[in-house]
């Protein structure tokens, strides 16, 4: 009988486990990194024979078309690299109205979801199965094409006490320019802040140590008003609105809110706070029934429950499917270039490739803000996730 060598421990034989392992990774980066020069090769190759040049020296030149809302300054005349900052706060803007607006209707819809009413319960059901099942992008041509492009034009504008005027052009409302007493009023309005966060952590404290709840909301809240309002009396006005009025076909001055934008926003909106409302249903149904139990026999009314006992505890269920719901709203509000909204995607992605040739480079760039903005907020999310999440000792 013949007998096999065992194979000894750390040899460099093809036997070894860990030995394969080794190999298989380093065929694999020798693959990844063969493949990456290849392209990076033949893109090169490409670009020359075109005649293309590469690099980001077009964000200098001029871009020579109006970009129809920018909430910074902005002419036809600026360069790319200001038609880049105009798309990124464009983004910025859908992208956090979005997340506000979906989070507020998706926490009431995941709260009516269960309700003890049986109407509210049906009608926030069908909501969400209706909402979340159709895709975003047929929801942005709906609202766009059948709803805001049908209202009537500037002249039978539908008018809200002379100051707000909603017509097929978009939303026209007061805008605010600063006036002289601005200064004194932020100063007022951050002293009230700190007044108010430390009434609020006192009266929390003295909870803490006597068990006697103290409310604070009518002090905070006559704190920051008052303050603020006597800033306004003693050094002037902090502000002076510029209205919109009417002249010729379209209105002038004020602050506009394009049909685009509106449109982006609602089925956004919509779409994604049906995602939330589930989470936020899912979250509350995995907090034992046992708390509610607990702070029913207390006598706690369930207002106080529901806001002190169940949702500090289903926050730690909710925090991290809610995060990938806000990634969705950042990356779905590229949708926009369906509709000409001048998002980055549309603007940059777009317009810009089309007139300087530099698919790589303005590709890149796009790729890169949405990736960075992700990348911020999955941060932002976990470090909130972190500061609530139970620590075992």
């Amino acid at each position: 009988m013949s007998h096999r060598r065992p194979a000894v421990k750390g040899s460099w034989s093809f036997s070894n486990p860990a030995v394969r392992a080794w190999l298989f990774q380093i065929l694999a980066i020798v693959a990844v990194v063969s493949i990456a020069v290849y392209l990076i090769h033949n893109t090169i190759t490409n670009l020359n024979n075109r005649g293309i040049t590469s690099g980001f020296a077009f964000l200098d030149r001029s871009a020579g078309f109006g970009i129809v809302q920018h909430l910074i300054d902005y002419e036809q005349g600026d360069t790319y690299g200001r038609v880049f900052l105009v798309g990124l706060y464009n983004t910025l803007l859908v992208s956090a109205l979005c997340i506000v607006f979906a989070s507020f209707l998706g926490f009431f819809l995941g709260l009516a979801r269960l309700s003890d009413n049986w109407l509210l319960r049906k009608i926030s059901t069908v909501y969400i199965e209706t909402f979340r099942n159709i895709p975003p992008l047929l929801q942005i041509f709906f609202w766009y094409f059948a709803v805001l492009r049908n209202l009537p034009g500037p002249r039978q504008a539908v008018s809200a006490f002379e100051l707000f005027f909603l017509s097929n052009r978009g939303l026209y409302i007061p805008a605010p320019q600063m006036g002289e007493g601005l200064g004194a009023f932020v100063v007022a309005l951050l002293l009230a802040v700190v007044l108010a966060v430390g009434l609020y952590r006192y009266n929390k404290a003295h909870q803490r140590k006597t068990g006697q709840l103290r409310r604070s909301w009518p002090v905070i809240l006559a704190v920051l008003i008052l303050l603020p309002l006597l800033a306004q009396t003693v050094f002037g006005a902090a502000l002076h609105w510029d209205v919109p009025q009417l002249r010729g076909f379209n209105f002038r001055g004020g602050m506009a809110l394009i049909p685009e934008l509106a449109a982006l926003t609602l089925a956004l909106s919509v779409y994604t706070s049906a995602f939330i409302a589930e989470i936020i249903r899912a979250g509350i149904q995995a907090v034992p029934h046992g708390q509610h139990e607990a702070a029913r026999s207390l006598g706690l009314p369930n207002p106080v429950t529901l806001r002190q006992v169940i949702i500090p505890q289903a926050l730690r269920v909710i925090i991290p499917p809610l995060t990938s719901q806000y990634l969705n709203i950042v990356k779905n509000s590229s949708l926009a270039a369906a509709i000409g909204y001048p998002d980055m995607v549309s603007l940059f992605a777009g317009t810009v490739l089309n007139q300087t040739g530099q698919a790589i480079e303005t590709i890149a760039i796009t790729m890169s803000v949405y990736l960075i903005i992700s990348l911020i907020i999955s941060l932002l999310m976990n470090i909130y996730n972190r500061r609530i999440a139970l620590i075992e000792r």
